[in-house]
């Protein structure tokens, strides 16, 4: 019994590593006082200021906008090339090619599409982050989709086609409903990819239009303060929201199909 208490020992202290400085944050966002060191008394007073900051609304605006079409574009396109790499393909070196975006370091990827960029003489803005931004999430929304892919009911689509079924209709109404779980934590993934990326968005995006982590840094540049929690608090917030929506949608999605 005694061995059996000492396993959960790491597991905890795991635990409290990861969420005891978000836990601190939290905190320290409603700090009344400016140190970020020593708290001072409670107060809504960050938030307030939060909401009153253009150049934070700017990047927020901008953020949503780049993580929505991205979302949308990663998603139809990952789901795309996800069964057409499991079905119509049998090539490993395909395989590695359409994946290989996720695994490329983010600096390696960032200048790649700014030499690109420039090579073909494309000003820089938000459509250039969006296209930078749906990259790298085509290839997480396809490996999320081909593992749910990989638990299809072949036998289903087999039989749609034996009744006459067009491949259109059968990937319709038969492929796309079980791939409905899948597309949807996909999509999740390339939102949240998308809101919290910095590097590429760095490398890509123009000076005149920032998104919110390149506003954040040129924040923390000069010392983090109380507003600065007070933001990480509400991305927290709307992240945490997200997620669960996303599972709740996901289980409804399961229990239909």
């Amino acid at each position: 019994m005694r061995e059996s208490r000492l396993l959960h020992v790491p597991f905890w202290a795991t635990f409290v590593f990861l969420y005891a400085p978000i836990v601190v944050l939290v905190v320290y966002s409603f700090n009344a006082g400016d140190s970020p060191f020593s708290f001072e008394g409670f107060t809504f007073r960050w938030y307030g200021e939060l909401a009153g900051n253009a150049d934070i609304r700017t990047g927020l605006v901008n953020t949503l906008v780049v993580a929505a079409g991205s979302t949308v574009l990663s998603t139809v396109l990952g789901t795309l090339l996800a069964v057409g790499l499991a079905r119509h393909t049998r090539s490993r070196l395909l395989d590695a090619v359409g994946l290989l975006p996720a695994v490329l370091p983010d600096l390696v990827l960032a200048i790649g599409l700014l030499v690109f960029y420039s090579a073909i003489k494309i000003t820089l803005g938000l459509h250039s982050v969006l296209l930078a931004h749906t990259v790298f999430g085509m290839a997480f929304v396809a490996a999320v989709v081909r593992t749910r892919l990989a638990h299809a009911d072949t036998s289903l689509e087999e039989a749609s086609r034996d009744l006459g079924a067009g491949p259109l209709t059968t990937f319709a109404r038969i492929t796309l409903p079980q791939l409905a779980p899948g597309i949807a934590a996909g999509a999740l993934l390339a939102f949240t990819l998308s809101v919290d990326e910095f590097v590429i968005a760095f490398f890509t995006a123009a000076p005149t239009e920032p998104t919110l982590p390149i506003v954040i840094y040129s924040m923390v540049r000069f010392g983090v303060t109380p507003e600065i929690n007070a933001l990480a608090t509400l991305l927290l917030a709307v992240s945490f929201t997200v997620v669960i929506v996303a599972q709740r949608m996901t289980r409804l999605t399961e229990s239909f199909s």
